[in-house]
């Protein structure tokens, strides 16, 4: 694989059109100036550049394994970026947000998946299933399923909440070889009858160079952790790390999810 196939291209954001208050990092909708709208992520929200990394790896290691995942961009802010949003709070996100954040193709007319609505075949649950129990996501539940249907295709979004281990960096080794408790919660679940098969075609797929090529797109603007003892290189090689032995032990995360399910059904 050449590198150039995972390049991410770097937006100006000029105009910020609206807040989304759909979850608690305060995105917001905006125009670039390549002419599109993209969902912009703030590295000055909550969890700050690490729910960033955690998009950026999460999204592109599913667009990689096949799933539609809006385009990702870098997007630069200037500081006169939203001066004129009234809201004291987004004003203050937007001063902390200065430099490079995410933003993510807006898909104009998309509508949020309703498993109620539309059942998912049996091999799409599975993978979707696997690669949350890989990446550690905790949010694609039913009350959130961060999937939405647009032009009769689904596609997936928003992973900021994944590879939580991050937020307490001890035992990360550990962590990478643990299973992953709140796949019971995942809204396609039920459906994920073929586990072991998404375990055995992934695992072939994400060869050590296609992990290290995505984990290469992460800003070092974005490793330069507050306390942090580690430098950003040292950090880059842990996500690196992380995702490498966690993929070497993908049995423990795929068994934990078919017990799951076989409590379900």
């Amino acid at each position: 694989m050449s590198s150039k196939a995972l390049e991410l291209r770097r937006v100006n954001v000029m105009r910020y059109i609206t807040p989304l208050r759909e979850g608690g990092s305060l995105p917001a909708l905006a125009d670039a100036d390549d002419g599109f709208k993209y969902v912009i992520k703030f590295r000055g929200a909550g969890h700050g550049s690490k729910a960033l990394i955690a998009d950026l790896i999460g999204g592109e290691i599913a667009r990689f394994l096949g799933f539609n995942v809006p385009e990702i961009v870098f997007a630069e802010l200037d500081e006169a970026f939203g001066r004129t949003e009234g809201d004291e709070e987004i004003q203050d996100l937007l001063k902390g947000s200065q430099g490079l954040n995410l933003g993510l193709h807006f898909l104009s007319g998309a509508i949020n998946y309703d498993p109620v609505v539309t059942e998912i075949d049996p091999e799409t649950a599975s993978k979707i299933v696997w690669l949350d129990a890989y990446l550690t996501n905790i949010d694609r539940t039913f009350r959130n399923t961060n999937m939405l249907s647009w032009h009769k295709e689904l596609w997936l979004i928003d992973h900021g909440a994944s590879l939580y281990f991050h937020h307490s960096w001890t035992n990360w080794e550990k962590t990478a070889k643990t299973p992953f408790a709140f796949i019971k919660d995942h809204v396609l679940l039920p459906q994920a009858a073929k586990l072991k098969e998404a375990d055995n075609e992934f695992k072939k797929k994400l060869t050590p160079e296609v992990l290290q090529h995505i984990v290469n797109l992460i800003p070092e603007d974005w490793l330069l952790w507050e306390g942090a003892d580690e430098s950003p290189e040292e950090i880059r090689e842990v996500y690196f790390n992380f995702l490498k032995i966690r993929l070497t032990h993908s049995e423990i995360f795929t068994k934990q999810a078919q017990d799951a399910r076989e409590s379900l059904i």
